[in-house]
């Protein structure tokens, strides 16, 4: 691949991550608007808070004004941190009865109430002649487009939802975006919009996969961390070319979980490593060269995806891990000084070109400013971590780190 080709191809890489997470779009409006076969005032009754049939679609439990002003207590299905339902505390204004309602966040038990300073949402029911025309609009100021985006999916999903709920009386939950058979879809989608850097052949196509499975069983770790810290609930949505999210079903509780989900997605497959490492050795031994090249192949790809992400980038795996063991900014730093220069030490090690090092480490740095601070914070502080989780999760981040160090060398030595 050539310099032209890398530098383009990084630049575009920073551009939509800063795009997507960090670029300052100021306050946006975000529509959706949809005509459902139903009468106004069954609808205005699923979509007004203290409507009768508000809990249509499960995400409304209770709604109660708290003074004479507009203000209320809604209390949500979603489940905060401690277990119980988050609950919200809204002020309406502007409230034409059947027609038109705006509200405000005040605060929730889940947010810091800076989250919601600007955020407002309307709804506006207008008749068509049997039918109503439905409009949602909410209106915040954002940093990236990726939240914008979400929010104007999950408006047009929800006025789906209602449209189905009115014709049936039925609110179906999910949709086909998280269905396990649209993630296999986007995950042979990633496969092959990965196809062409590796060459379009057979073995280009392999090893697409590979690494496609690779970003699976990473993904699959962190599942596993979020039901052992008694999530109910865990999900996987697959982004093609950008890879996976896992996906919990509460708000974190702790410094301790957010550092054990983090590391127990490189933590998960560094289980599986030397199983390859060892089946690979087996079957060049029995003469199976071709299977022994495919396991040296998966075990030096999955030793390569995660050690990547345990790098001290603010979002990446290894910048959550470091961010709460640390017990301060000095000690912080010098960490991140330290694990990124064992994993540039490492990839020289391996047989990469110290030019191409000193990029990655530049890409690194540029990274983790683009996404520094740009997470959302929790209205309560974090339960801290105690002196022997801080150190048992130093110990398994090294030993984490050492395992995929050692299957990258391992496969290097094995391939090239």
């Amino acid at each position: 691949m050539s310099v032209i080709v890398t530098v383009t191809l990084v630049a575009g890489n920073l551009g939509l991550i800063f795009l997507l997470m960090t670029v300052p779009l100021g306050l946006r409006t975000v529509t959706a608007s949809r005509v459902i076969k139903a009468g106004r005032n069954r609808l205005w009754q699923a979509l007004w808070p203290f409507g009768g049939d508000a809990s249509w679609s499960g995400e409304i439990l209770s709604a109660e004004p708290l003074d004479g002003e507009g203000t209320a207590l809604i209390e949500l299905s979603w489940e905060g941190r401690d277990g119980r339902s988050i609950e919200r505390k809204a002020r309406f204004e502007d409230v034409r009865e059947g027609s038109y309602f705006s509200m405000a966040v005040i605060e929730d038990t889940a947010l810091d109430p800076s989250f919601w300073a600007n955020y407002r949402e309307t709804a506006e029911l207008a008749s068509e002649g049997d039918a109503t025309r439905v409009t949602l609009t909410q209106t915040d100021s954002y940093r990236g487009v990726a939240f914008l985006i979400f929010r104007y999916f999950a408006m047009r999903r929800e006025l789906r939802k209602l449209d189905v709920w009115a014709a049936t009386g039925t609110y179906r939950k999910g949709g086909w975006f998280e269905h396990p058979v649209s993630q296999v879809g986007f995950a042979v989608l990633s496969a092959c919009i990965l196809w062409p850097f590796f060459g379009l052949g057979l073995g280009g196509f392999v090893l697409a996969m590979i690494l496609t499975s690779v970003v699976a069983l990473h993904e699959l770790g962190h599942m596993a961390a979020f039901r052992l810290t008694g999530h109910r609930r865990a999900r996987m949505i697959f982004i093609p070319l950008l890879g996976g999210i896992a996906i919990g079903g509460r708000p974190y509780d702790s410094r301790f979980e957010v550092a054990f989900v983090a590391l127990m997605g490189a933590g998960f497959s560094a289980f599986l490593v030397p199983a390859l490492i060892a089946a690979s050795s087996l079957a060049g031994s029995e003469g199976h060269r071709l299977a022994a090249m495919m396991l040296a192949t998966l075990a030096g790809c999955a030793s390569l995806f995660n050690i990547a992400n345990l790098v001290p980038v603010w979002k990446f795996d290894g910048g959550q891990v470091l961010r709460q063991i640390c017990p301060g900014p000095a000690a912080l730093a010098l960490a991140s000084f330290f694990l990124l220069s064992a994993l540039l030490a490492l990839g020289w090690r391996a047989g990469f070109s110290p030019s191409f090092l000193l990029v990655a480490g530049a890409v690194f740095s540029i990274l983790s400013l683009i996404t520094m601070g740009s997470g959302v914070k929790p209205r309560h502080e974090l339960k801290p971590i105690q002196p022997v989780d801080r150190l048992a999760m130093a110990a398994a981040l090294l030993a984490v780190f050492a395992i995929h160090g050692y299957g990258m060398l391992w496969a290097s030595a094995q391939l090239m």
